[in-house]
């Protein structure tokens, strides 16, 4: 099976798809400044140990919420400003999510990569939109996607003069409240980019607790050493430090003091894989 020609750039020195292992990490939700770089901080520092390349992500804004009660986020001007912070502090490359067309330019300023969320991997403007800021574009693979069908959210970022782009696996819906993964999807989209697999969301149970999400976090060792023994170029792993008091996807998030022996794990496997894995 046929992958992707050429490494992406993440950033001037940091690309996706080559020799080295790419971690975009951070909480959910950009819930403090202090929050973002206690996280930030050891997250860093872990991946300096394990030379992994990392890229820091929080959400300004969850849009994509159960509840309208549910937490959504800073907003675009608080939360870029935070961003900006962590940015300059840590001195990372940051990843977060837009939602509509009219933010990337604004959000590009800050961001090194724009995110597009699963349930907008269609949206044709959003993506265009995402490509002209000429900054690196992850979409997430809706959860009622064929693998096959993203080629065409690829196509529109690089038919759009922007051939940073990479797709993001985690899982397809299943029933109600659950999602799988199925692993032949990461081959399948690795013919057309760079795939990072998303730990932590591919263990969500979306709408699983009433008005918010549940998850099942147990899981995402399991389903991580999958994905690394069967071919992905970077991860996707939300961490806090107190997930059960986090104000967003807390039941899927890795704990922070558990995120060293996780990404030790995760890079052993990975590195292993490698050998079997173009």
């Amino acid at each position: 099976m046929e992958k992707f020609i050429k490494p992406i750039k993440v950033t001037e020195n940091i690309s996706l798809g080559g020799d080295k292992l790419v971690l975009f990490s951070g909480p959910c939700a950009a819930e403090s400044l202090d929050l973002c770089l206690e996280v930030g901080e050891q997250v860093q520092s872990i991946c300096k140990s394990l030379d992994i390349e990392y890229v820091f992500k929080a959400s300004f804004d969850k849009a994509n919420r159960t509840s309208v009660n549910s937490y959504r986020g800073l907003g675009m001007k608080e939360g870029l400003e935070l961003l900006s912070d962590v940015k300059s502090k840590l001195g990372v490359p940051i990843v977060t999510d837009i939602h509509e067309s009219h933010q990337a330019t604004e959000v590009a300023t800050v961001a090194d990569v724009l995110q597009i969320p699963a349930f907008l991997c269609r949206q044709t403007d959003l993506l265009i939109a995402a490509a002209e800021t000429g900054k690196m574009v992850k979409v997430k693979r809706g959860q009622f996607m064929a693998p096959e069908d993203m080629k065409y959210a690829v196509d529109k970022v690089r038919d759009s003069g922007n051939p940073n782009v990479c797709l993001t696996e985690r899982g397809v819906s299943f029933g109600y409240h659950n999602l799988v993964v199925d692993m032949r999807a990461l081959p399948t989209m690795r013919q057309y980019a760079p795939v990072v697999f998303d730990t932590t969301h591919s263990v969500q149970q979306p709408g699983g607790q009433g008005g918010t999400s549940g998850g099942q976090r147990e899981f995402a060792p399991y389903l991580a050493r999958a994905a690394a023994a069967v071919g992905v170029d970077g991860f996707f792993v939300e961490t806090h430090p107190n997930p059960e008091k986090a104000l967003s996807d807390g039941p899927n998030m890795v704990p922070l003091n558990e995120m060293e022996n996780f990404l030790k794990m995760l890079k052993e496997v990975w590195m292993l894989g490698k050998q079997y894995v173009n």
